[in-house]
């Protein structure tokens, strides 16, 4: 009965932002065999951010990708806070300073409101790094997750 009158889920960005977000990830997975996705609720369930990407990041199962090269961009708009997590073969050439440097550039968007463009910054490094250690390959690459952003609630 109460489910009826549950608030649906806001929207923090308009159209044009949000295929602006997902061209950001298809133009970064089209030089590797990375994959990103962007994971976007109101209230962080964790006290630690970085634990919620992490049950995230397994829930999507994006452990599944076949080079173990996968990124979840997590925000709880609502509760201010954001984590990256990276599988395990990107994490082990990038290691956390990378992760660390990459949410401070998006807390600097971030708080000057700047949220898409925030996104598409940390997307843009993101794929620079994938590409780097895991180069589009025409003869065995494939899009191993989907491109949308993912909106929780």
């Amino acid at each position: 009965m109460f489910g009826l009158f549950r608030k649906k889920p806001e929207s923090y960005f308009s159209e044009a932002e949000k295929q602006q977000i997902v061209q950001a990830i298809q133009e970064a997975e089209r030089r590797t065999s990375g994959e990103v996705r962007i994971f976007i609720e109101n209230r962080c369930r964790f006290v630690d951010p970085i634990h919620r990407a992490q049950e995230l990041f397994f829930g999507l199962k994006m452990q599944e990708t076949q080079q173990r090269n996968a990124v979840l961009v997590y925000i709880a708009m609502k509760d201010r806070q954001l984590a990256v997590f990276g599988d395990e073969g990107i994490h082990q050439r990038v290691g956390s300073a990378f992760w660390t440097a990459e949410v401070k550039n998006m807390l600097r968007e971030f708080n000057q409101q700047r949220y898409a463009a925030g996104l598409v910054t940390i997307i843009q490094d993101i794929g620079e790094a994938l590409t780097t250690h895991f180069p589009y390959d025409a003869k065995t690459d494939k899009n191993e997750l989907p491109d949308d952003i993912v909106f929780g609630k």
